[in-house]
């Protein structure tokens, strides 16, 4: 989440009139992440959250994003709910970018990974993955390894020497990797969130409550989805990989859904891939984030630090 787009007060006021959702309270821009325009909103009727898709967002897959939402909660995943308005309509315009408004989750995201904290988020992957099993429509990964190519090829310039040696040493390893990457259907496939990082869980007195920000789902391998996580959570301090942590989220993950055979041997590569793609948009962020936009850009190097790790392990 971030801000890209300011609003003013009449912008949103004329908003939520469209809706049966109350009065405006307040709004508040939400500075994390690095995709979208966020706001956190409060009427008379409650807290919501109001999202203004920018940069890599293609408005003509915005439906399968909010199709995915709803089905995932029927299934009984905690996940925000588009809100329609009075028209029956939940993808709107405002300010010139397309916009929703989603219901808000109680609970928060954890400062810290722990042991405990990894096995619920392998579970709770697991029960999404099962989930998602009933919604037939797909969505191609952009960001899968043809993705990363392209994404690469606009991030060879600009910078300073450090950047600049980032990215010769990326180009080596993305060539290693997207030649060992699995072929189509090699691996269980189906609809993933692809972005479960600890700032998209929830949790509410110690227990996994919610998972936000779906709007890099999209249809492949399931076992990606988990390697995302072991990048995204087993980590600590950025730096050294917690080997009980990455054995608590996949205890968790195999008591839901277990993997199979090639899924283990395949981890490590789609481990290094999860690293790359984290690299590679935070690289692109961190060249091309306008000045003066409200967002707070992530280290690239951290997944390079990533990266080595996975490089160096044959089983995860």
């Amino acid at each position: 989440m971030a801000v890209y787009t300011e609003l003013h007060e009449e912008d949103m006021r004329g908003f939520l009139s469209l809706y049966e959702v109350g009065e405006l309270r307040s709004f508040i821009g939400i500075a994390e992440g690095i995709e979208n325009s966020n706001f956190l909103v409060e009427t008379t009727q409650g807290r919501f959250i109001l999202t203004l898709f920018e940069k890599r967002m293609k408005p003509e897959e915005l439906p399968w994003f909010l199709g995915l939402m709803t089905h995932l909660a029927e299934q009984g995943i905690a996940c925000p709910q588009p809100i329609v308005a009075k028209d029956g309509a939940s993808l709107r315009q405002l300010a010139g970018r397309p916009a929703i408004l989603v219901s808000f989750l109680e609970g928060r995201s954890l400062e810290a990974a722990t042991p405990q904290a990894c096995e619920q988020v392998g579970r709770g992957l697991a029960h999404l993955h099962e989930a998602g099993r009933g919604y037939k429509a797909e969505r191609a990964n952009a960001l899968a390894p043809e993705g990363w190519v392209e994404l690469f090829s606009r991030c060879t310039d600009g910078g300073d020497q450090a950047v600049a040696a980032l990215i010769a040493e990326t180009r080596t390893a993305l060539s290693s990797i997207v030649k060992s990457w699995p072929v189509a259907d090699a691996l269980p496939r189906g609809q993933i969130h692809a972005d479960l990082f600890m700032d998209n869980v929830f949790f509410r007195d110690g227990q996994l409550s919610g998972v936000i920000d779906f709007y890099f789902a999209c249809t492949d391998f399931l076992a990606y989805d988990l390697a995302i996580c072991l990048n995204a959570w087993c980590f600590e301090d950025e730096r050294h990989y917690r080997q009980d942590w990455a054995e608590a989220l996949l205890r968790g993950y195999e008591q839901v859904r277990p993997l199979t055979a090639a899924e283990h041997k395949m981890l490590p590569v789609l481990c290094q891939g999860a690293s790359m793609r984290f690299l590679l948009t935070r690289l692109y962020d961190w060249v091309h984030t306008p000045a003066g936009a409200l967002v707070t850009k992530k280290d690239p190097w951290a997944y390079q630090r990533r990266l080595h790790h996975f490089q160096k392990v044959s089983d995860v």
